[in-house]
């Protein structure tokens, strides 16, 4: 792993130590686990070192990240909650940015992030951050968010502070963003922090159980009607697609959180290398992609779906109607054939 910069960690430090008042942290737009777990073991350990803290989040997170210490404490940001949001954030010294590396990764809170007059400090590890923050630690070969969180916090000589809670908090970060540690896990450093998490008291099989073992029923009968009815496979291509439009959410009481790994299975079908998921939204389409070997997603998703990510994990969105969408990412394929046909697996 990349050492951190001296300078940087030296004043954030300095920062941390000298705060008079109130720290807030903010994950991206529809936190997923690295957002959350970050986030919040971030937030214990600050708390734990005597400072007030309070974690917003642009929009609501999935129901089975609950059991996080904090999570009950967490301000959902919304056009009820908005003068609220924007109350804390007047009153704090220091915005932290966790898992995102571009104020329009926050949605409807873009504007309040921007508005911020104080001291910000980006954690994260996506590729290509753009500058609007005082401290930018951006790492991108870290496996997740949270491992790159619990690292700064020894650096800057806090984890005294880390305890089981923050533990099993930075722990689920970890194990959401690799997939149950099946992709960007090829550094030994990451199974070292794990090692590490597990001295503070973590037990992996129950957080693995709480967050993978806590679905709905109608969660799975989704899942099945998504692989039998709204996926294509192309395996000329070495790519499959799915999609979830507005009718098929509401026949499966769609909740947040519902269609997290949905894009994962197809990756799992003999030859495929590319796989890509499209769920409507209001006014618009997310866009989620993953692949195997050398094909970068997060270069397709920049380039084609305004997103961006990670080489084998990536997402986006566009104001094309589904329909529209699809026809889109069809068509593109064929730009694509040969580097697809030479991906290596």
């Amino acid at each position: 792993m990349k050492p951190f910069d001296s300078e940087v960690i030296s004043g954030l430090k300095k920062h941390i130590d000298d705060l008079k008042s109130q720290v807030v942290i903010i994950p991206h737009v529809n936190p997923d686990g690295d957002a959350m777990g970050s986030s919040l073991g971030l937030a214990r350990v600050l708390k734990n070192a005597g400072k007030k803290v309070k974690v917003i989040v642009p929009s609501p997170f999935p129901d089975f990240y609950n059991w996080l210490t904090g999570s009950e404490d967490v301000l959902v940001f919304s056009s009820s909650n908005k003068k609220q949001a924007e109350f804390e954030l007047q009153h704090a010294e220091m915005l932290f940015c966790l898992d995102f590396n571009d104020p329009a990764r926050t949605g409807d809170m873009k504007e309040t992030v921007e508005k911020f007059r104080g001291t910000i400090v980006l954690i994260d590890h996506h590729p290509y951050p753009t500058d609007f923050t005082d401290f930018m630690i951006s790492h991108p070969e870290y496996s997740s968010t949270a491992e790159l969180a619990f690292h700064v916090i020894k650096s800057i000589g806090y984890e005294k502070y880390i305890d089981q809670s923050g533990g099993e908090c930075f722990f689920c970060g970890i194990m959401t963003d690799t997939g149950g540690f099946n992709h960007n896990v090829s550094d030994p450093q990451t199974f070292q922090t794990v090692s590490e998490l597990l001295t503070y008291g973590v037990d992996p099989v129950e957080i693995h159980g709480k967050v993978f073992d806590n679905y709905s029923a109608d969660r799975m009968k989704l899942l099945g009607y998504c692989l039998s009815e709204c996926m294509e496979v192309f395996p000329e291509k070495h790519t499959a697609i799915m999609y979830l439009s507005k009718e098929i959410q509401k026949k499966f009481n769609f909740v947040p959180g519902d269609s997290e790994g949905f894009v994962n299975y197809p990756l799992s079908i003999k030859g495929i290398h590319f796989s890509a998921l499209f769920t409507e939204k209001e006014d618009h389409v997310k866009t989620s992609f993953r692949s195997k070997g050398e094909f970068a997603v997060n270069e397709f998703s920049s380039a084609h779906f305004n997103g961006g990510g990670h080489r084998n994990a990536a997402g986006g969105q566009t104001e094309l109607s589904l329909e529209k969408a699809l026809a889109k990412f069809r068509n593109l394929l064929s730009d694509y054939a040969e580097e697809l046909e030479k991906t290596k697996q």
